[in-house]
């Protein structure tokens, strides 16, 4: 394990090699010329036929002592099929998908976490950046623990061959939300993420009973491109943009999910693709809306179709409600097929709530009531500088933009867009109240600045802003805020958040 101080930390990860990034992309502004923006379309095809049984990812494997929760987990060198083909990726555990980690507020999990992945193999060597893909580590996306220590700390590396012992308190962590682990070692992320390791769930079960009567099922949507028997390795301009050809729910193509007339599901559905953003529907049916990024709502809000962008999450109710047949759960973006969904069964009559006794979302309600005016502004710019990813002007190892604040307090950050791109701006440690949404889809926008939800990812379109109340909660250290386009968070679109 490597553990660096901040200074040897920003030394370490200096990214001289990405200069000359824009120019191979074609042009000084750093803009894609089409495909990435929301609401556009790229590659995935429309002709997909149904596949295998819909599958969901396996239950990692966990010890309980009281609230002590213990797993094991590994990064390493594995071949799963994908869409007939045998592949060699990085996988946790050997698993595509990786496994789901069930626990409960105020647990503690201990993750005993081992880097197999081999040195200088097919799978990992040194990327175009100049990064050694086979060092990595560990994120716990959306949960609201320490990011120190041996907590969700970023800034801890493990080279092949190294074991750690993470400890998550979850004693302030509420219930209802799904996060997901993936790795976090700058540089590598985004090829670490398409070669594999794009993560598992992190459910932390459901504080409400309104909920827990349906079946459930878990949709980790994921694409790639391969070749020769690997995932295909990324050019200087794949950090800028890069659709796979093959989309994937829990690494089945259009797989066929059963569901009886009349029967209410619920899917917790995560955008973990690289790049892709996906508006998602089922064909002639209504979803309700239960939860976002970071907690579950007050009350269902019905919804014909939603945008995710990478690394949002989103929890819904399905019901069987129309003629008995075939319908296809789908991405209207690129007119994809995810999920084929086929009446099958006795006759039921599930109920969709009419209100969820959500503890958090009554917090989210009274936090849009706060005067806001005296609080501390926060303005931040995502840009392209020279080739490179930047906050307020700040490339991550170069010239960091560092923003520091006070713990127990309140902010409200306003983040700006400029760029054509859409960039999906995460914050760890705490999700963040959607005030205003200035460009973009006016939908999102609509439902983001309404619904008692948290949010931990949220779009900024092109060109355009995201206001936010932040609370700025319980642990002290640092961590990040960056741009979920995992390409651009490697070539530098990432702060320092330094909690105090």
């Amino acid at each position: 394990m490597r553990g660096v101080n901040r200074r040897q930390f920003l030394a370490y990860m200096g990214i001289g090699t990405a200069v000359g990034l824009i120019n191979a992309c074609g042009g000084g502004s750093g803009i894609p010329t089409a495909g990435m923006m929301t609401g556009g379309g790229g590659s995935g095809g429309g002709t997909t036929t149904p596949g295998a049984t819909f599958q969901d990812p396996p239950l990692a494997q966990l010890t309980r002592n009281g609230n002590l929760v213990e797993t094991t987990l590994s990064p390493m060198r594995a071949q799963t099929t994908i869409n007939g083909q045998t592949v060699t990726m990085m996988l946790y555990n050997g698993s595509y998908p990786a496994p789901t980690i069930r626990v409960k507020s105020g647990d503690i999990l201990r993750v005993n976490f081992t880097n197999n992945l081999p040195a200088n193999a097919d799978i990992t060597g040194t990327n175009v950046l100049g990064y050694d893909m086979s060092v990595t580590n560990l994120h716990t996306h959306g949960w609201h623990v320490s990011p120190s220590g041996n907590a969700d700390n970023i800034f801890l590396h493990f080279n092949p061959g190294d074991s750690h012992t993470f400890e998550y308190d979850l004693s302030k962590q509420w219930g209802g939300m799904m996060g997901f682990y993936h790795p976090h070692n700058h540089g590598t992320v985004g090829e670490q993420f398409w070669r594999g390791l794009a993560g598992g769930a992190l459910i932390v079960e459901d504080d409400t009973p309104e909920l827990q009567n349906y079946e459930e099922h878990i949709m980790i949507i994921t694409d790639i491109s391969i070749a020769n028997g690997l995932p295909t390795e990324w050019t200087r301009q794949d950090y800028m943009r890069n659709l796979g050809d093959i989309v994937m729910v829990n690494g089945q193509v259009n797989p066929v999910l059963n569901i009886q007339p009349g029967q209410v599901q619920r899917w917790r559905i995560l955008n973990a693709c690289v790049y892709r953003y996906l508006r998602v529907s089922l064909q002639n049916h209504t979803m309700y809306l239960v939860g976002v990024d970071d907690n579950l709502l007050d009350q269902p809000v019905p919804i014909n179709d939603i945008l995710l962008a990478p690394a949002e999450r989103i929890d819904v109710l399905v019901k069987a409600d129309q003629t008995p047949g075939t319908y296809t759960f789908e991405d209207l973006n690129s007119n994809t097929p995810l999920v084929t969904v086929e009446y099958s069964g006795a006759q039921t009559n599930d109920q969709i709530p009419t209100t969820i006794n959500s503890a958090t979302a009554n917090w989210v309600a009274q936090l849009r009531q706060m005067d806001t005016s005296n609080l501390r502004q926060v303005s931040m710019t995502l840009s392209f500088v020279r080739g490179q990813g930047a906050i307020n002007g700040g490339v991550f190892g170069q010239n960091t933009y560092i923003l520091e604040s006070p713990v127990g307090t309140y902010e409200v950050w306003t983040i700006f867009n400029r760029s054509g791109m859409d960039h999906p701006f995460h914050q760890h440690v705490d999700g963040a109240v959607i005030l205003s949404i200035n460009g973009g889809d006016p939908a999102y926008a609509q439902l983001y600045t309404s619904v008692n939800g948290l949010k931990d990812t949220i779009n900024v379109p092109p060109m355009g802003s995201v206001t936010m109340l932040v609370p700025v909660l319980d642990y002290t250290g640092d961590t990040v805020f960056h741009c979920h386009i995992l390409g651009h968070e490697d070539i530098g679109m990432m702060g320092i958040w330094r909690r105090v």
